[in-house]
């Protein structure tokens, strides 16, 4: 038994080495895999510090943009207002006078806004900074789908209705295609970005979509685009831009795939690391539980082959002490530890091997092994048994080796009171099982004890193997499919076991 248990020890600490080498393993891949992460997270927020800067180039762009294009308003309403006064004037007037000349320089100043005056019927009387073919003098066609973007400024000289086309000027143009090139150039880059980031673009309302990179269409479907966004809010505060169509929009984004498998890798790898150990464990377990069955097994049939020897050497001996007639007495107990010897052995024998389970009444069972030990055990013991007699109660058992579990329990009783106190036993019927509890008055134990006390070797006695709560619980569990546990139980205040047994089987 001591062999035993050494050999149990060796498994647990083979155990406790592989684990502590998967730990050593795993520090430094926890590390290796957290620098991973964090190169991966500073590349998305770099990404996303490129991506503001740009969306605030445009911004400073779009201000810039704006301001342009009220001065270029401004202008053009000085530059018609000049316009007026002039075409106010008589024909004899001094336009080189200190009064006109501030209003001439305006009108002469105009070197980049586009414009054309024509009269109510649109002939054209004057134009700057266009080309306009010398034979056309009427403002029609191409021309006039051009100049008619914007809304002409109509005024009145002497009764007579004139009107001011104009277009945007070059450097506004330009600055407007400019403009529209960045913004197109940052929500390309925003969906093709070098670090496969899931992104979406969009209006301020949460509602259009500008463009979306790196995520399945049905995520920013109108069902749950919603939910999308939220979520990744959750992970990453979001980044103002100015759209191309002077409204706001929203860059949400999230981390790469790859940053967020190497987010929950440790766990992973933490979780093969517990199933391997599990696993560990449990082939250990088989082990021992196969080395048990082998011990079971060896010791029972060689126990059943040796006592069956001295069973038939007393036999013989029996029928030669009858021959004496004053012998019939002592021959009649002689043989009924004989059969006792038999039934031990027939116990024995079936350890190891298919159990025949048949209908038996329990509750005869536990009478015969009572009136049996009565006979056997100190007579400070007593017993109050609460098993009713005026109906069988059967179950499915082999009455052999649930015999046998009884008297084993009752003589741990015994021990545990020392040969003095009071067994109680209880048979409880369930609508589907038994419940069979053996109650002593003996010293008890902690409940740090009430598992440990099943285990082979496990004994307080000074004498003994450690094996009789071990084989019990063999008997009722793996052959009768049935349960024992210690359901109460303290220093001394007794003990109770507990049996359950399925009325049917299991």
């Amino acid at each position: 038994m001591k062999n035993y248990t050494r050999n149990v020890r060796l498994n647990w600490y083979i155990l406790t080495f592989g684990m502590v080498i998967a730990v050593v393993m795993f520090i430094p891949m926890n590390t290796i895999i957290k620098k991973l992460r964090q190169d991966e997270q500073k590349k998305v927020e770099l990404w996303a510090a490129a991506v503001n800067n740009k969306a605030e180039l445009i911004k400073r762009t779009q201000d810039f943009y704006q301001k342009a294009s009220q001065s270029e308003q401004t202008r053009l309403q000085q530059f018609i207002d000049a316009y007026k006064i002039i075409m106010s004037q008589s024909e004899d007037a001094d336009l080189s006078s200190p009064k006109l000349r501030f209003y001439t320089k305006i009108i002469m100043d105009n070197k980049t806004i586009p414009v054309i005056i024509t009269d109510e019927f649109n002939n054209i009387t004057l134009s700057q900074n266009v080309d306009i073919p010398q034979e056309q003098t009427v403002l029609t066609g191409d021309l006039l789908r051009k100049f008619s973007r914007n809304k002409p400024f109509e005024y009145e000289v002497y009764g007579m209705k004139f009107k001011l086309y104009y277009t945007s000027s070059l450097v506004y143009s330009d600055l407007k295609d400019m403009l529209d090139d960045l913004t197109n150039s940052l929500l390309n880059e925003v969906a093709e970005n070098y670090v496969f980031v899931p992104v979406i673009v969009t209006d301020s309302a949460k509602e259009y979509i500008y463009i979306s990179g790196n995520i399945p269409a049905d995520r920013f479907s109108k069902e749950n685009l919603k939910n999308t966004i939220d979520y990744m809010t959750k992970d990453n505060t979001p980044i103002k831009i100015s759209m191309y169509d002077n409204k706001t929009g929203y860059i949400y984004y999230k981390r790469s795939p790859e940053l967020t498998v190497l987010k929950y890798y440790p766990f992973l790898y933490a979780f093969i690391l517990i199933l391997m150990a599990l696993l560990l464990f449990q082939i250990f377990r088989t082990m021992k539980i196969s080395e048990q069955n082998s011990v079971w097994i060896g010791m029972s049939k060689e126990t059943a082959h040796q006592l069956g020897t001295p069973i038939s050497s007393l036999m013989g001996w029996t029928e030669l002490l009858r021959m004496n007639p004053e012998n019939e007495q002592a021959c009649k107990e002689i043989d009924k530890d004989i059969a006792r010897l038999n039934l031990i052995t027939q116990r024995f024998s079936q350890i190891g091997s298919a159990v025949d389970l048949k209908q038996q009444d329990i509750t005869l069972i536990i009478y015969n092994a009572v009136s049996y030990l009565q006979l056997r055990i100190p007579k400070k013991v007593n017993f109050v048994i609460n098993v009713p007699l005026n109906h069988p109660l059967m179950l499915p058992l082999n009455k052999p080796l649930f015999e046998w579990t009884v008297e084993n329990l009752i003589k741990n009783a015994v021990d545990a009171m020392e040969g003095s106190g009071t067994i109680t036993i209880d048979l409880e019927e369930k609508s589907s099982h038994v419940h069979l509890d053996i109650t002593d008055t003996g010293k008890g134990m902690e409940r740090n004890q009430f598992k440990q006390i099943f285990r082979p070797g496990y004994t307080t006695k000074k004498r003994g193997w450690g094996l009789g709560l071990s084989l019990v619980k063999r008997i009722i569990e793996e052959y009768h499919k049935g349960k024992i546990y210690v359901k109460n139980s303290a220093p001394n205040e007794g003990t109770t076991f507990r049996i359950e047994l399925y009325k049917s089987g299991k």
